[in-house]
């Protein structure tokens, strides 16, 4: 039986993980901090309570465990906060702690999640072999340096390893601070949402589809970085209307009365040709079938 830790288990990507994990025929050992989700139970499916930043709990997790997979999604995600704080530097501490005791145990194959935040802005369009990496930020940063230890790791240890780089995405159990669950909160209430200009081009993916794409990375051998979204350009303003045309709620919108960031960038666009010509994988859902799912959710 294959064995894997996740991590993040309980959070955004996490939770979306553990169906596909389970048809994969995982043992699923997945670890949260402060509550696990509803997820109903299954008998190849365990719930581990550890704190990941405490070392000697996850050196114990590890040795209990000895799984031969690692799909880490934890880290510190508070939205507008993570960009900047300090946390991202104690969770590239835990996450090198946890890389050396999975592979202590037997670990062979280890996924992590990464972000489009460590590529170049100012180019726009992101590719994994062209574009330049040269984060803005230290979350960016963070991210991009721990890939560049994993893989010089990997290399040293022969640990197989892929990186899967984030980009925008969407969908249940999204903090509700951020842009979509905002949007749908506010018309809900009947309440004037107010915007920005709105004319940022962004790729969004819906959340589901990218916790498949991480367990078809975990199934198969492709190494290190790939970019994981739909490749689609969509401006954050068709976003809020399409969400408030389906709602019903056009009136309440609002462009141009919330300041934007003056260094936000106009454009944050993914090559997937990677993700679809090596992982042979699309998108379930579009914008418009993705945006259903969480106005229509009860």
């Amino acid at each position: 039986m294959k064995k894997v830790i996740l991590t993040g288990a309980s959070g955004f990507i996490g939770r979306q993980a553990i169906p596909f994990l389970i048809k994969s025929n995982y043992e699923v050992h997945a670890v949260f901090c402060k509550w696990k989700t509803k997820f109903k139970g299954h008998p190849r499916l365990f719930w581990h309570k550890c704190d990941l930043l405490d070392f000697a709990a996850q050196r114990k997790l590890c040795a209990r465990i000895k799984a031969s997979y690692l799909l880490h999604f934890a880290w510190y995600t508070e939205p507008e906060k993570y960009w900047v704080s300090l946390e991202n530097i104690r969770w590239v501490q835990a996450s090198l702690d946890l890389l050396l005791n999975f592979v202590k145990n037997g670990g062979r194959r280890a996924v992590f999640a990464g972000t489009c935040a460590e590529y170049d802005w100012n180019y726009g369009y992101c590719s994994e072999k062209v574009t330049p990496l040269k984060p803005a930020t230290l979350y960016g940063a963070c991210k991009n340096s721990l890939e560049n230890i994993l893989r010089k790791f990997s290399s040293q240890l022969g640990l197989s390893y892929a990186w899967g780089r984030l980009f925008y995405l969407y969908g249940p159990y999204e903090n509700p601070r951020r842009l979509v669950p905002s949007v749908i909160h506010t018309l809900r209430k009947k309440e004037i949402m107010r915007c920005s200009h709105g004319n940022q081009i962004r790729d969004f993916l819906y959340v589901g589809d990218a916790a498949e794409v991480f367990v078809k990375l975990l199934n198969s051998d492709i190494c290190g970085p790939i970019n994981i979204a739909s490749g689609q350009p969509i401006t954050v303003k068709e976003v809020v209307s399409i969400i408030a045309e389906k709602m019903g709620c056009r009136d309440l919108i609002s462009f141009g009365t919330k300041p934007g960031l003056i260094e936000e960038a106009p454009l944050i666009l993914a090559d997937i040709a990677r993700l679809t010509k090596e992982v042979r994988w699309k998108p379930k859902y579009d914008i418009f079938s993705g945006l259903d799912q969480l106005i229509n959710q009860k």
